[in-house]
């Protein structure tokens, strides 16, 4: 009986061979990623020495820049931990910041057949790198920073073959709204992506799905090896060599087909994704106040290329507020050379730092009376701000077409996502 690809990398990594559903495995860990809210006061018990200085890795990226006197001991004292048990991976304020999943697969961290953790719940994003990526708690990551291993109860998998391609103006977001709302969560489960439709997607797109399989609850969230992966991989610098495939004979809980093709623009109703999306045609007329374009999933370049097709020689709506965050400072000087910022400015959006900002309600909080069309990563109540505000989900590309219509509106734009 073959195993599927989270299996395999487990078992790869166990102290006990071979692994399957229902086993407890300790096994050893690649990487460990640390960010700054986990030197919050109270949270932090800092450990004497660590496992690997090469291997321990710490990005400011939550609280940045600090607002207040607690986010500034926070990154001090990560700060000062840092060069303590000496961590040559350090991604400070400043030019190689980034959200820490963008910056996981831009450097990468994430690399195929490994493991990696980090204490936020969208550390599954990683699994575009063929890795077996998941969020941890805090005292958790202590514990693998110090010791260098941790357990895992395996779940079953859940595998989408993926088929065709996506017809022009629907995003990779809006297939994760239609697999949301057609299949719901996916709560003890691992979810593994393959099939002939992945050639069609860039990285950016792939990413998109495996970070947003934390709001299905997913355990681990992977894609197959492709030579779109080797080929991005190879531009880094970084092998092939781990690459792990499911066996022709794995055995999943269930293998669904997804045609790409098939799905059309769709939106994120307010307060949970499970179950709750609907074509975008078939939202009622639905004003909007507040917009926002960004977040691990979304702040990506083509994110942004994709909301500047749309604001290009447009204007953001006088009652309406975009704001706009690139996932990383790469990614910000990227769209900053090739005019994409300049587009996004002159239509009247607001571009922020990178950092996880609105997303999380660290910065632009929504109020009560606020509603908001936004292509970040959760929209429960009380996530961007008040528990009163309204937060729909849609595509970048979405977004940017309501914040100049003023209410929620497909992006008509021919070709503007492909």
């Amino acid at each position: 009986m073959g195993m599927n690809i989270v299996e395999k990398i487990l078992s790869g990594h166990s102290r006990h061979g071979e692994v399957r559903p229902g086993d407890l495995v300790v096994v050893g860990v690649d990487c460990a990623v640390g960010h700054d809210l986990s030197f919050y006061d109270g949270m932090w018990d800092e450990p004497k020495a660590v496992w690997d200085p090469d291997r321990v890795v710490l990005m400011f990226e939550h609280i940045v820049p600090p607002a207040n006197a607690q986010s500034v001991e926070a990154l001090d004292r990560a700060r000062a931990f840092a060069k303590r048990v000496g961590l040559t991976h350090v991604h400070d304020i400043g030019p190689d910041m980034g959200i820490c999943h963008q910056v996981i697969a831009d450097v990468p961290y994430a690399r195929p057949g490994e493991i990696l953790l980090c204490p936020d719940s969208h550390t599954c994003s990683g699994g575009v790198m063929n890795c077996a990526a998941r969020g941890i708690g805090i005292p958790e990551l202590i514990f693998v920073m110090a010791k260098g291993y941790t357990w895992f109860k395996v779940g079953e998998t859940v595998r989408y073959e993926l088929q065709g391609r996506l017809q022009p103006g629907v995003a990779s977001k809006d297939v994760f709204l239609h697999l949301a709302g057609t299949y719901g969560d996916h709560v003890g489960q691992n979810v593994e992506f393959g099939g002939p439709g992945m050639a069609f997607l860039s990285m950016d797109q792939r990413r998109q799905l495996t970070t947003m399989c934390a709001e299905i609850s997913a355990e681990f969230a992977v894609f197959e090896p492709d030579a779109v992966l080797q080929e991005y991989l190879a531009q880094r610098n970084v092998g092939f060599d781990g690459a792990v495939s499911p066996d022709p004979d794995a055995v999943y809980a269930d293998v669904r087909t997804l045609d790409l093709s098939l799905v059309e623009p769709r939106v994120g109703l307010p307060d949970t994704l499970i179950h709750n999306t609907i074509p975008l045609r078939e939202l009622p007329p639905t004003p909007i106040n507040r917009a926002f374009i960004g977040s691990c999933a979304n702040g990506t370049l083509d994110d942004l290329h994709d909301a500047a097709r749309v604001l290009a020689g447009q204007r953001v709506s006088p009652s309406v507020t975009l704001l706009v965050t690139p996932a990383s400072q790469d990614i910000y000087r990227a769209a900053a050379a090739d005019g994409t910022i300049a587009t996004l400015v002159d239509a009247g959006a607001v571009v922020t730092s990178s950092s996880c900002g609105m997303c999380a309600g660290f910065q632009g909080r929504l109020g009560a009376d606020d509603v908001c069309i936004t292509s970040s990563t959760r929209n429960f109540k009380g996530r961007m701000g008040s528990t009163e505000a309204q937060i729909y989900m849609g595509s970048s590309a979405t977004v940017a077409a309501s914040a100049i219509a003023g209410r929620i509106t497909p992006a008509d734009v021919a070709g503007a996502l492909t």
